[in-house]
C-alpha cells in the first residue's frame, strides 16, 4: 500500500460481513483511501485503530469508538439499522450514512418462515424423526393447514422489507394491511388499508399472519405487547425481522407457550454474543418451545445483500473523498 498523505482517508472497517468480499471492496475504492480491516469485533482494537480514522464501516458504534473516533467525517453502518451507533458521542459534523440491499433476502425468508409455521413443519419434521406421523391422513385430531390464498398480512412497518414481502404474499393471493410510524407508505402494493400504529389493534386483530420490520426507537420499544398478541389469536403467526425488543419478551414467551399465538419466526433477539459466537438469545426458554422457529438474525445475511451493500458504502466513501454529497445520511433510527 502506497504511504499515506495528507489528503488521503483512512477507512476502518469492522464489519465482518464485508470480509469475503475485500477484494471487491478495495477495488472500487479511489487512489487515496486507505483501508483497515477487523475480523471480529473488539472494542479495545477499534478504539485504538480509530484514533486517526475518517471513516468507519460498521453497523456497532459504541460509546468509547465514538469518543475516540475524534476526527470521524462519516460513519456507514453497513446495514439498515443505526439504533447500535451512540450518536451523542460523536464528533460534531460526523455524518451517519445507512444502506439497505436486504429486502429480497429478507422477504425470501419470511416467506418461508410462515410457509413453515403455518403447514406446522417444525413439529412434523421433529415427529417424523422419531418415526410418528403427524398428519391428519394417520393421525386423529391434527387439522388440515389451510394455504395462504386468503390469508390477511398485516406489516408493522412498511418500508422495503415490508414492501418487498407484500410482493411475494400478494403471489401467494394473500391480502395485506399496515401501520406505519407516519400512517402513510410510499407504494402501498395492493394493500386493502393502512393507517398509523394507532391502528396497531386493529391490525393484529384482523390478521392470520404479522410481520414485523418496523425500527427500533424509544416510541416503538415494547410496542406489541401481551393485548395486541391476545387480539392475533391462536392461529395467528407472528414473524419478527426488525428488532427484538419491538415486542415485550416475557409477553411473546407467554403467549406461544399457553398457546394465545399459534405460533412466531424469531429472527431478532434480547441478548447477542459479545465475543465469539455463543449467547442465550433471552434470558426466557424459546427453546422449550416447539411452536417458534428460532434463527441468529440471518434473514438479511446473504451474498446479494453484502454485494449491493459494498457498492454502496464504496460509492459513499467515494463520494467523501471527492467533495460530492454523501447518500443515504441519516439522523436517527431507520427501518
Amino acid at each position: 500500500m502506497a504511504e499515506a498523505t495528507d489528503d488521503d482517508l483512512k477507512v476502518v472497517v469492522g464489519e465482518r460481513n464485508f470480509t469475503p468480499h475485500r477484494h471487491q471492496f478495495e477495488s472500487l475504492l479511489p487512489a487515496g483511501v486507505n483501508t483497515s480491516w477487523h475480523g471480529v469485533f473488539d472494542e479495545a482494537a477499534l478504539v485504538a485503530d480509530l484514533a486517526d480514522a475518517d471513516v468507519y464501516v460498521g453497523g456497532r458504534v459504541t460509546p468509547a469508538m465514538a469518543r475516540a473516533g475524534s476526527g470521524l467525517r462519516l460513519v456507514l453502518t453497513g446495514g439498515a439499522g443505526t439504533d447500535k451507533v451512540s450518536f451523542d458521542d460523536l464528533p460534531a459534523g460526523t455524518k451517519v450514512a445507512n444502506t439497505f440491499h436486504h429486502e429480497d433476502s429478507i422477504a425470501e425468508y419470511i416467506a418461508a418462515a410462515v410457509v413453515t409455521m403455518r403447514r406446522d413443519l417444525l413439529v412434523q419434521d421433529a415427529a417424523l424423526r422419531q418415526g410418528l406421523w403427524a398428519s391428519a391422513v394417520y393421525r386423529d385430531g391434527v387439522p388440515q393447514p389451510r394455504t395462504l390464498r386468503g390469508a390477511m398480512v398485516g406489516y408493522v412497518g412498511f418500508g422495503h422489507i415490508g414492501r418487498r414481502t407484500a410482493d411475494l404474499m400478494n403471489a401467494f393471493g394473500a391480502r395485506g394491511c399496515a401501520v406505519t410510524g407516519s400512517g402513510r407508505v410510499a407504494d402501498d402494493a395492493g394493500l386493502e388499508w393502512h393507517g398509523d400504529t394507532t391502528d396497531l389493534g386493529r391490525l393484529m386483530e384482523a390478521s392470520d399472519v404479522v410481520v414485523v420490520s418496523a425500527p427500533l426507537t424509544a416510541s416503538t420499544t415494547g410496542m406489541i405487547d401481551a393485548a395486541h398478541l391476545r387480539r392475533l389469536g391462536a392461529s395467528g403467526v407472528l414473524v419478527n425481522v426488525g428488532r427484538g425488543p419491538l415486542v415485550v419478551e416475557q409477553d411473546l414467551f407467554e403467549a406461544l407457550r399457553d398457546r394465545v399465538i399459534g405460533g412466531a419466526a424469531i429472527d431478532v433477539w434480547y441478548r447477542y454474543p459479545t465475543a465469539g459466537d455463543e449467547a442465550d438469545p433471552s434470558g426466557l426458554p424459546f427453546a422449550e418451545l416447539p411452536n417458534v422457529l428460532m434463527t441468529p438474525h440471518i434473514s438479511g445475511v446473504t451474498r446479494d445483500t453484502f454485494v449491493g451493500r459494498v457498492h454502496d458504502i464504496t460509492d459513499n466513501i467515494s463520494r467523501l473523498h471527492s467533495g460530492r454529497d454523501v447518500l443515504r445520511v441519516v439522523n436517527a433510527a431507520s427501518d
